[in-house]
């Protein structure tokens, strides 16, 4: 009995704690200094956060074509064997 009452006294203790814990923040700009700032920094593209953070890569152009690469394969089969041996080796085949 008691120790029901322990854990129902502690879950009442922390079900009161704010998550996560606040803290106190006073603002040392004025929400008109704040706007200005903003638009200054999108007139200058530095808030294009999603390009800056996450940038859009062209694809590399292959160095060799299909082609190319198949006939290579086809002109050296026991170096193409051998490195499909490996592959399987490493793959646990």
């Amino acid at each position: 009995m008691i120790t029901a009452t322990l854990v129902a006294a502690t879950g009442a203790v922390f079900a009161e704690a704010s998550y996560p814990p606040e803290v106190s923040f006073a603002s040392n700009k004025t929400r008109a200094e704040v706007i200005a700032e903003l638009k200054q920094e999108s007139d200058e593209g530095g808030l294009n956060s999603p390009a800056s953070t996450n940038p859009v890569l062209q694809p590399a152009a292959p160095a060799t074509t299909r082609a190319a690469v198949k006939a290579e394969l086809n002109a050296d089969a026991t170096v193409a064997n051998r490195e499909l041996d490996v592959l399987r080796i490493n793959a646990g085949h």
